[in-house]
């Protein structure tokens, strides 16, 4: 049976929204998630979501348990040195994570092993140990330096999947377009979905 432990990470890039609604479908698909949360996404947070994240990572889990109303240690949130967490260690880290929103400094670091803070080293973790990494970049215009990260990542088996949502099933609100890029994110960790309907399947000829 397929393990439901996942690691989460939200980072500084703008995109919380994203981040937030994959959280939702994570812990309605009763998935375990492990979350990690960078000081600048609770910036990003704040400003995009009017979300207003605790500082330590106790109140943290509990501020985001009850917002998406999980099941009482169903979401575990760790510190950014929190060394002795589960996802730091390949021999018990979850074989999937998603970096969503991802900044390019967290795809610059992970790119290059740095590890220098949990979610760095969760996903060199996850990359040494040959499990699934997805990382949401969330930039524009992207530099060479950015696409070389990609590509390095992608050359290791990284997916990266930039939010860049489409337009083809007719967004109706700010809801719909979020809905489109956690979809597809769900659909690559194979998580069962009906926030958006797959290409085709809704056409009238």
């Amino acid at each position: 049976m397929a393990s439901k432990d996942i690691t989460l990470a939200f980072t500084g890039a703008s995109g919380a929204p994203y981040g937030i609604r994959l959280l939702q479908a994570l812990v309605a698909a009763e998935y375990n998630v492990h979350l990690l949360v960078s000081s600048a996404a609770k910036v990003v947070f704040k400003t995009e979501h009017d979300i207003s994240v605790p500082g330590s990572p106790e109140a943290m889990q509990t501020f985001f348990s009850e917002y998406c109303e999980s099941r009482e240690g169903q979401i575990r949130v760790y510190g950014k040195e929190e060394w002795f967490s589960p996802v730091a260690s390949g021999s018990a880290a979850p074989k999937k994570m998603v970096i969503c929103p991802c900044s390019t400094s967290t795809l610059s670091s992970v790119a290059t092993g740095a590890s220098n803070t949990l979610i760095e080293r969760a996903a060199d973790v996850v990359i040494k140990e040959r499990g699934q990494l997805i990382m949401v970049v969330r930039e524009m215009p992207l530099s060479s330096i950015h696409l070389q990260n990609c590509l390095t990542l992608s050359n290791l088996g990284v997916t990266i999947m930039p939010a860049a949502p489409g337009f083809y099933h007719q967004p109706k609100s700010i809801d719909d377009i979020i809905n489109f890029v956690v979809a597809r994110i769900l659909d690559h960790i194979g998580v069962e979905q009906d926030l958006m309907m797959r290409w085709g399947y809704d056409h009238k000829n």
